[in-house]
C-alpha cells in the first residue's frame, strides 16, 4: 500500500465542478492539496448539464431570489476568467397562447435585467417574431417574444481547467481513485483509496471536503458521519438532433404543464434540446433518458418548431442525476437548486460536506467553502482570488477570440475555420503549446479525425487527465459526435500505442 509522505492540508473528493473548483481555490491559497475522483474528471453530473452560465430565469417563480441573484452575478465573472469556454449567448423566449400572460414574462425578465448586476451583458428586449431570425423556424402563431441574455459553458472542460489550475498551483489530481474509507486519528484523516488498476493508496489530511455530488450522503457513510441533510435526485435528460435552425439563438420554451425546456444550437451541426426533471432511482452513473422523456421532449419541441421532431430524429442523449437539497417540494422542478455547506469538527479534524450546487455557483460555493475551512487548516490563507485569476487559456479578453482564431488560422493554414473555432473555443491561448510551429498535419503526429491531431490528444493525456476514447470525444471535446466506429477505433488504437500518463503530475 503506498501512503503519502507528509499529510495533505485539504483532501477533496469528488473531480466534479465543486471538488475541482476547491482544489483550485485551497491549492491557490497556499494548502497542500490532493482531489481524488473515482472516475474521470466530470464523468458524472457536471459533463450532463444544459451547458449553460445563467442565474435561472424560471426560479424566480418559486421566489428563490437569493439564489438567482448570486448566479446571475456569477455569470460575466466567470465569462470574464474564461472567455473561451464562457461565452453570451442570446435566448428568445415566445409567448404562447394560455400559459403564461406577457405582463408576467415581461416582470421576471425585467427582474432578471436588474437584480444581478448585469455589465457588459445586453438587456432584454421585446421582439416581433415575423421580423426575428428566430421567429422562422417557429410556427406561423407565435408573433410575440422576448429576447435576454445567458451564457454558455462547456461544462466538462470547465472542470477540467479548474483541475489543472489546481495542479498549476501544486495540487496533486488523482482520477479512477476511489475513497474507500476515511477515518479519523489523532486529529488527522486518513483516507484508504483503490485506483482502477487495483492499487490500494493511504492518505492522511488535515481537513477533507465531501464533494461527491451524487453520491455526497454515500462517502459520509464512508466516513461514518451522520448527515445534517437529506438529498433529491433528480434525472435531467437531453436530446441531441440535427440541426433545426441557423441562426445562433437559442429557445426558451414554455410547456403546457408549466415547466420549461431549451433548444440551443449545439456543436454547429446539431440542436441540443432539453431538460426533463424525473426523480431518479439508483445509482447516478446509470442514469439515462427513458422513452417517456425521449418523447416528451419531442412532443414539447413539435409545439413550438415548424418542422416536427420524433424520436427517430434522435441521434444521441445523456442524462444527468442532480443531486438537490430535499425541501419537501412535491414536483422534481420545484424543488431547489440551492446549496448548503457544513462543517463538522465533532472528529477533532474538518469534514466539510457541499449538498447540492449548480454549475453557474461552482466557484462561489468553492470560495465560500474554503473560507470555512481557514480558521481551522494554518496553511490557507483568508485572500480572495479565484474572480480574477484566468483559468489556463483564459488569459485574453471577453471580445478577444475572433482575434485569436485569426492568429492561428494565419500561422497554421492547414487547420480549417471549424477545426480553429473548436481549438479557440476549448483551449484559448493554452493551444499555443501544442500547436508549436506546426505547418501540417504531420507536424502535429497526424490528424486522427475530425481536425483531432495526434498532439492534442497527448495534451489532454498530459494536462488534463485523459486516458480513454470516451474522456477524449465525449468530455474534453464533444467530437464523439462526429466520429465513426471506424474512427473511434483509430483514436482507441492510437491511445494503446502511445500509452499517455494516467496520473500526470502537476505542471
Amino acid at each position: 500500500m503506498s501512503e503519502s509522505p507528509a499529510p495533505y492540508d485539504v483532501i477533496v473528493v469528488g473531480g466534479g465542478v465543486n471538488g475541482a473548483g476547491v482544489a483550485r481555490d485551497a491549492a491557490g491559497r497556499g494548502a497542500r492539496v490532493l482531489l481524488i475522483e473515482a472516475n474521470d474528471l466530470a464523468e458524472g453530473t457536471s459533463s450532463k448539464s444544459t451547458k449553460l452560465i445563467h442565474g435561472g430565469l424560471r426560479y424566480l417563480e418559486h421566489y428563490e431570489f437569493g439564489l438567482v441573484r448570486e448566479a446571475l452575478k456569477e455569470r460575466e465573472v466567470l465569462w470574464r476568467i474564461a472567455p473561451h469556454i464562457i461565452w453570451p449567448l442570446r435566448f428568445v423566449l415566445p409567448h404562447r397562447d394560455g400559459l403564461r400572460p406577457r405582463w408576467l414574462l415581461r416582470l421576471g425578465l425585467f427582474l432578471y435585467d436588474h437584480i444581478g448586476g448585469r455589465k457588459k451583458l445586453p438587456a432584454t428586449r421585446s421582439v416581433d417574431l415575423r421580423h426575428h431570425a428566430a421567429g422562422g423556424p417557429l410556427q406561423p402563431q407565435y408573433v410575440h417574444g422576448f429576447e435576454y441574455s445567458d451564457g454558455w459553458v462547456d461544462d466538462a472542460r470547465l472542470v477540467a481547467l479548474n483541475a489543472r489550475d489546481a495542479a498549476d498551483h501544486g495540487a496533486r489530481v488523482r482520477t479512477r481513485t476511489r475513497a474507500e474509507m476515511l477515518r479519523c486519528e489523532d486529529g488527522l484523516w486518513i483516507v484508504d483509496a483503490v485506483d482502477d488498476q487495483g492499487h490500494q493508496y493511504r492518505f492522511t489530511g488535515r481537513s477533507i471536503v465531501n464533494a461527491a455530488g451524487p453520491a455526497v450522503l454515500d462517502l459520509l457513510k464512508r466516513a461514518d458521519a451522520e448527515p445534517d441533510h437529506q438529498m433529491r435526485l433528480v434525472r435531467g435528460s437531453h436530446i441531441v438532433v440535427r440541426k433545426l435552425f441557423e441562426h445562433e439563438y437559442a429557445y426558451f420554451f414554455q410547456l403546457p404543464d408549466g415547466r420549461i425546456f431549451f433548444a440551443i444550437p449545439y456543436e454547429r451541426d446539431f440542436t441540443l434540446i432539453g431538460t426533463t426533471d424525473q426523480d431518479h432511482e439508483g445509482p447516478a452513473s446509470e442514469a439515462k433518458a427513458s422513452a417517456e422523456e425521449i418523447a416528451y421532449l419531442c412532443e414539447g419541441a413539435s409545439l413550438y418548431f415548424r418542422t416536427p421532431i420524433t424520436p427517430a430524429d434522435v441521434i444521441w442523449t445523456y442524462s444527468g442525476v442532480r443531486p438537490l437539497v430535499e425541501d419537501g417540494s412535491g414536483r422534481p422542478e420545484a424543488a431547489t437548486r440551492g446549496y448548503r455547506i457544513d462543517l463538522d469538527l465533532a472528529e477533532g479534524a474538518p469534514l466539510l460536506t457541499i449538498y447540492g450546487g449548480k454549475i453557474t455557483s461552482y466557484r462561489h460555493v468553492a470560495e465560500a467553502a474554503v473560507d470555512d475551512l481557514v480558521d481551522h487548516v494554518p496553511a490557507l490563507s483568508a485572500k480572495h482570488w479565484t474572480a480574477k485569476a484566468p483559468l489556463p487559456g483564459g488569459d485574453f479578453a471577453t471580445d478577444g477570440a475572433a482575434a485569436l482564431k485569426a492568429e492561428y488560422k494565419l500561422a497554421h493554414p492547414f487547420l480549417s475555420a471549424a477545426t480553429v473555432d473548436r481549438i479557440v473555443k476549448a483551449y484559448g491561448t493554452d493551444a499555443r503549446e501544442w500547436l508549436g510551429k506546426a505547418e501540417n498535419w504531420d507536424a502535429l503526429g497526424g490528424e486522427i479525425a475530425h481536425g483531432l491531431s495526434a498532439a492534442e490528444v497527448q495534451w489532454m493525456a498530459d494536462r488534463e487527465w485523459a486516458r480513454t476514447t470516451d474522456d477524449i470525444l465525449w468530455r474534453r471535446s464533444k467530437l464523439g459526435l462526429h466520429f465513426t466506429a471506424e474512427e473511434v477505433a483509430r483514436l482507441a488504437a492510437w491511445l494503446h500505442a502511445r500509452r499517455p500518463a494516467a496520473q500526470p503530475a502537476p505542471a
